[in-house]
């Protein structure tokens, strides 16, 4: 039985309500000026200007630069004291003048929204990091917004405030893209518009001295439509400063219908940690990214192709299963893309049923049609629209397609692609279109995206990205039971605990507070009391040493004790052990060892990990990591993730462990996290696991106040 349905809403957190600061000025100003706007279009304030003449900005465009009296054909206003109203400033001057500027332009010029495009700032010191402090006081004390600084800008369909290129052309339901860093931002983009993508918006929030990646999630969110917002989110993060606020607004813009991919660089944690716990040596803060991400509901990219091709697969409609048809007429992209394609959980199946020798009558000898569908080098356009019929009407063991075209060269391909485009119009099931001759084929290619598509030139790339799609969970609830914790018991042994490892008696009441099951056991510092305790009991038993962290590498750890004269010579033993406080003892159980344990990682909450125990967590470190409060969804998705599933399972005749029971624990353990935030990292290693019966048998909390 699992736990009774009663829920209760837990938050994740419960930081104060705030809004965020994107306001009218920033998103469609009136007026902007650039401040050290240039003639010289190398320059960053030359190159914007250019851009937002180029780009036909609507509103008024004054230029400050105390050289000049006219850059690029607007009238330069030599002191900023001089300008009128402007609602945005975009600025490119040195650091040591931006705080300054600012503070005319907030309090004289009733400027509402800055984009400092300046370096020189907290990425370059404690110096720069006070004219940054300075300039976000400025900008919060008139409500306003600032973007950047050391960013390339902002870019919308109102305005081209960045000095970069490439420019897109703006399209209201593109993507909306986010960076933390200007340059990638720029990369991403020359890879996206090459492979067909579109962008409504593009934020660079450089140093986000004032709004970061989530705040700007945060407006889209509040003010998200379901007519007319964008449905597609990229975000690339290198630090992610506010991960409650990512989570919240992330899962709330996924349920309203959106999809979003995100990479987070710096996923080697080298200062992962030497830390006293299987937990906390395990559980790094790249650990806590992948569980916000997958509780958000996240596609999590590692590269700018892999984030292209997600985005590419986003702008597809969603297959309603996970079988595909690989229609192709070249044989060795088919195998690699099926081979991806099952190595990532989809399924390419046997096509077999009454209409398949009619379309084989319809292709050239030698044509395959069991899926793969091959029809050959010399295939033609023509048989290429009949197979896209047959799959999107008489197939119904496949749910989407992937159609390979690529060419030799030896004649032009247009009237394929124009198949191609002309079905991709009226499809029943996604089609994803693999075009690989992307040099050979150039012009072809170039024509299929200006009719609005977006391409794939790996079937490789595409099939990894279909699986992670298809692989990343929907946000999860976040309600969950915990009216069978004792709240009060917990919170009085958390109460009067010191910082550090509790006591195994402290242990033990939390473990009882909230139902996880354990063995019955008793801690002694007098030999007299450890054998009195054997009335309760029987032999065998294991004793270990209280005190030192790591037993079993002081030798602390001592199985399989069969009877009183056993235990008292393995009793002073144990008690010469370095820094030996006591001696646990608790009956031999067997089973499954398994392994639950939680760490606190800041800012990010409490994450919960599990996987096989004992000596397995160090060798296979096969673990899955969730984050705190956990439902039976997300705890039943972390057991069925795990490399060891199939022994948990049970394998070759040996006897498994229940995956509910070991899911319930889970959820108890969320609850006493809830309840006892100060617990920093805990282990239960091992769980012993004999069929539905799974108890702790050895437990560690660390607490830090």
């Amino acid at each position: 039985m699992f736990l009774p349905i009663l829920k209760i809403n837990v938050s994740l957190a419960k930081p104060k309500k705030e809004k965020a600061m994107i306001n009218k000025q920033l998103l469609k100003p009136e007026s902007i000026v650039v401040i050290g706007g240039s003639n010289d279009v190398q320059k960053p304030g030359g190159k914007v200007l250019k851009n937002l003449i180029d780009g036909n900005f609507g509103g008024q465009l004054y230029v400050s630069n105390p050289k000049e009296k006219e850059v690029q054909g607007i009238k330069s206003y030599q002191n900023v004291e001089d300008l009128p109203e402007v609602d945005l400033a975009i600025i490119a001057i040195a650091a040591k003048y931006c705080p300054q500027t600012v503070k005319v332009l907030a309090d004289e010029k009733n400027t509402r929204a800055f984009i400092i495009l300046s370096a020189g700032f907290s990425e370059m010191g404690t110096e720069g990091k006070k004219l940054e402090d300075e300039i976000v006081d400025t900008v919060n004390r008139v409500n306003g917004v600032l973007i950047g600084p050391n960013g390339i800008g902002v870019l919308t369909p109102n305005y081209h405030g960045v000095f970069t290129e490439p420019i897109p052309k703006m399209d209201p339901q593109g993507v909306d893209f986010i960076s933390g860093s200007g340059a990638t931002a720029v990369f991403i983009l020359e890879t996206a518009l090459a492979r067909g993508l579109t962008f409504a918006s593009i934020y660079s929030v450089g140093n986000s001295a004032q709004t970061g990646v989530e705040d700007i999630l945060q407006y889209m969110d509040e003010t998200f439509e379901p007519e007319t917002s964008p449905k597609i989110k990229l975000l690339y993060l290198e630090n992610i400063e506010k991960p409650q606020k990512l989570l919240k607004h992330a899962a709330s813009l996924i349920r309203k219908g959106c999809k979003i991919a995100a990479i987070k660089a710096g996923s080697s944690d080298a200062g992962s940690r030497a830390a006293s716990s299987h937990t906390g040596a395990l559980a790094s803060s790249d650990v806590a990214v992948d569980a916000l991400f997958k509780k958000a509901g996240i596609v999590r990219c590692y590269g700018r192709n892999e984030l292209i091709s997600v985005a590419s697969v986003f702008k597809q409609p969603e297959a309603k299963g996970k079988n595909f048809a690989i229609v192709t007429h070249a044989g060795g992209p088919a195998v690699m893309l099926t081979d991806a394609l099952e190595k990532g959980g989809l399924n390419v199946p046997e096509i077999k049923n009454e209409y398949t020798p009619f379309l084989l009558e319809e292709l050239f000898s030698g044509s395959s049609v069991s899926n793969p569908i091959d029809f050959l080098a010399t295939g033609t356009a023509e048989q290429l629209g009949t197979i896209i019929e047959y799959v999107n009407k008489k197939f119904d063991e496949v749910d989407a397609m992937v159609v390979i075209f690529g060419t030799p060269g030896l004649f032009k391909v247009f009237d394929a692609y124009n198949v191609l485009h002309e079905k991709i119009q009226n499809t029943l099931k996604p089609i994803y279109p693999v075009l690989p001759s992307t040099m050979v084929a150039k012009e072809e290619v170039k024509d299929f995206v200006s009719k609005g598509h977006v391409y794939f030139p790996d079937e490789v790339i595409l099939g990894e990205a279909l699986a992670k799609v298809y692989n990343t969970p929907k946000p999860a609830e976040i309600e969950t039971n915990f009216a069978f914790a004792d709240e009060q018991k917990i919170r009085k042994v958390i109460d009067t605990a010191q910082n550090g490892y509790l006591q195994p008696e402290d242990v033990q009441k939390l473990l009882d507070a909230v139902q996880i099951p354990r063995a019955k056991e008793g801690v002694f510092t007098d030999v007299k009391q450890a054998l009195a305790f054997m009335q309760e009991i029987s032999y065998p038993v294991v004793m270990k040493v209280v005190g030192p962290v790591h037993k079993s590498d002081v030798g602390g750890v001592i199985l399989n004790i069969q009877s009183d004269e056993e235990l008292l010579r393995n009793f002073k033993q144990i008690m010469q052990i370095k820094d030996a406080e006591a001696v646990l003892v608790q009956p031999m159980v067997s089973g499954m060892e398994l392994f639950v344990g939680a760490k606190h990682e800041s800012g990010f909450g409490h994450m919960i990990l599990v996987g096989l125990g004992g000596i397995f967590i160090e060798a296979l470190k096969d673990v899955s990591a969730g984050l705190a409060p956990l439902n039976k969804n997300e705890a039943l998705s972390m057991i069925k993730s795990l490399k060891s599933y199939k022994i948990i399972q049970g394998i070759r005749g040996q006897k498994g462990a229940d995956e509910n029971k070991l899911a319930e624990i889970m959820i108890r353990l969320s609850a006493l996290l809830h309840f006892a935030p100060e617990i920093s990292e805990m282990d239960l290693n091992p769980l012993l696991a004999d069929g539905e019966q799974i108890i702790a048998v050895d437990a560690r909390i660390r607490v830090e106040k």
